[in-house]
C-alpha cells in the first residue's frame, strides 16, 4: 500500500510546536505524564490535542499522549485525509506511537526531544521504561512513507521533564 506524498507546509511547525509543548505542560500541570501531541489538518487548523492519559486512564502504560491521539484521528478521520495531517508532539514517538500513527494514517509527525534524551533523562523508571528506537527506523519498515522532523525545539521540549521523574518529585 503506497500513498500519494504530500508536500507539507513547514513554515508554521515552531507554532504547532509550542501548541504541543503547552499540551504536555497542562499534563503535567494535572498531574500526569509531561507528554502532548496535537494533530493539525493540511489546512492548519488543530484538529486534536491530547496529553498524556497515564492517569486519566487508570494507570494505563499505552495511554500515551500520541497513541491516544492517533485512535481518535482515526475513529474521527480517514486514513487518507490523516496521510495530509501533521502530529506535533513534545517528545520521539516511541515504537508503539510510532506504529499507531503508522496505522492511523498521519503522513507526517514533528517531535521535540529525541527518545535518545527521554531515556537519559528518566533513567529506568517503573512509570517511563523507554523503549529508545528511532521512530523513523520503525516508520521506515512500513509500506508507505511517513515524513518525520525532529528533534525540534528539542530543549524546550526537554524542559517539561525536569524534575518529573525523581521519586521524590512524583511522591513515589
Amino acid at each position: 500500500m503506497t500513498a500519494d506524498i504530500h508536500i507539507f507546509d513547514d513554515t508554521r511547525d515552531e507554532e504547532f510546536m509550542h501548541l504541543a509543548i503547552g499540551v504536555a505542560a497542562k499534563s503535567r500541570e494535572a498531574g500526569d505524564h509531561p507528554f502532548g501531541a496535537i494533530l493539525v489538518g493540511p489546512d492548519g487548523a488543530v484538529l486534536i490535542e491530547q496529553g498524556n492519559a497515564f492517569s486519566a486512564h487508570g494507570s494505563d502504560m499505552t495511554a500515551h499522549a500520541e497513541r491516544v491521539l492517533a485512535t481518535r484521528a482515526s475513529q474521527t478521520y480517514s486514513a487518507k485525509f490523516l496521510n495530509s495531517c501533521t502530529m506535533f508532539t513534545s517528545a520521539e514517538p516511541c515504537a508503539m506511537c510510532a506504529g499507531a500513527a503508522y496505522w492511523a494514517g498521519i503522513g507526517r509527525i514533528v517531535y521535540g526531544q529525541s527518545e535518545a534524551a527521554l531515556k537519559d533523562l528518566t533513567g529506568d523508571h517503573s512509570e517511563n521504561p523507554t523503549l529508545d528506537m528511532p521512530c523513523r527506523e520503525v516508520l521506515a519498515s512500513g509500506q508507505r512513507v511517513v515524513v518525520v522532523k525532529g528533534p525540534f525545539l528539542a530543549d524546550e521540549a526537554s524542559k517539561l521533564q525536569e524534575g518529573f521523574w525523581m521519586t521524590a518529585d512524583r511522591g513515589l
